[in-house]
């Protein structure tokens, strides 16, 4: 039972099942041109983002998303100078590919100015890396800043959030095709490829993988155990023009970097494409 003095959030991840979180103060309530924008802390999770009533990160696991998002394709990718995140307001990717001293330019494309401003104040060290100088933010539409790119980048990352509202545009066989062609001959693209547990997920889960399977020569989907996010179980899409995630991961070279990690490593690398049963099937219904 909860007293009446307890305070929740209930994230609705689908019309029967909710993720409820006790909270010990809201920190931050405003409404941008985009979205509704909500800061909580808890004592499970710490501080918490919530975007139009969905968590999107919090305090306790923002690294497992953030690593598994850059980490990935930078053990792959023998020679990254230009990386570009679309989306990713809350600065946590960019933070992480500031490790790399190799890289010369991270580019940040965020519409929501009001978004990095609140990370910036309550989430300082996952947005610590927008104070890199090799981080450019420009606050505009992912989809206008790619389209007529061409040869451009080494790897691209779609942090966006959901396929619906503002960011619908970044999921679409236009946007894929887009990334494709600002991509370098060699590029890769790394997205949130969300979960396949609920039925009510599955189909933009199935949908992803079928523009993307199109559009790339080489398509896999790789997974990690995020708390907060829907049914606890994520997956992460990794599309390239050359390199395999597998075939071509150099596990000696990663590993000689000494980047320190709470999540990622080499041996969870090759764990994480080693898909379940009924993950590998939606997949493949989707690529015949």
């Amino acid at each position: 039972m909860r007293n009446n003095s307890e305070i929740w959030f209930s994230d609705q991840q689908t019309d029967s099942v909710s993720l409820n979180i006790r909270v010990t103060n809201q920190l931050y309530h405003g409404i941008s041109e985009f979205q509704e924008i909500d800061v909580f802390q808890s004592e499970s999770f710490g501080k918490f983002l919530v975007l139009d009533g969905e968590v999107l990160f919090s305090e306790s696991d923002e690294f497992i998303y953030n690593e598994m998002v850059a980490h990935v394709p930078m053990a792959v990718h023998p020679h990254v100078k230009k990386v570009l995140i679309i989306g990713g307001g809350d600065g946590g990717v960019a933070t992480e590919f500031t490790s790399y001293p190799e890289i010369e330019q991270i580019d940040v494309v965020e519409p929501d100015e009001q978004m990095v401003e609140v990370c910036r104040e309550f989430f300082p060290e996952s947005t610590k890396g927008f104070d890199d100088e090799r981080v450019q933010i420009s606050y505009q539409d992912g989809l206008r800043f790619v389209r007529g790119r061409e040869n451009e980048y080494d790897i691209i990352i779609n942090d966006a959030t959901d396929p619906f509202g503002h960011s619908e545009g970044l999921f679409t066989k236009e946007f894929y095709g887009s990334c494709y062609r600002a991509l370098k001959s060699d590029g890769i693209m790394v997205y949130q490829h969300g979960s396949p547990f609920f039925d009510e997920e599955e189909s933009v889960f199935r949908s992803m993988h079928r523009k993307v399977f199109k559009t790339f020569p080489i398509s896999r989907v790789y997974q990690a155990h995020v708390p907060t996010c829907s049914s606890g179980y994520w997956t992460f899409g990794f599309a390239s023009k050359k390199y395999h995630p597998i075939t071509d991961f150099d596990e000696a070279r990663w590993n000689e970097r000494n980047i320190k990690t709470e999540y990622y490593t080499t041996s969870l690398h090759r764990a994480a494409f080693m898909l379940p049963r009924y993950v590998v099937d939606i997949l493949h219904e989707e690529e015949y």
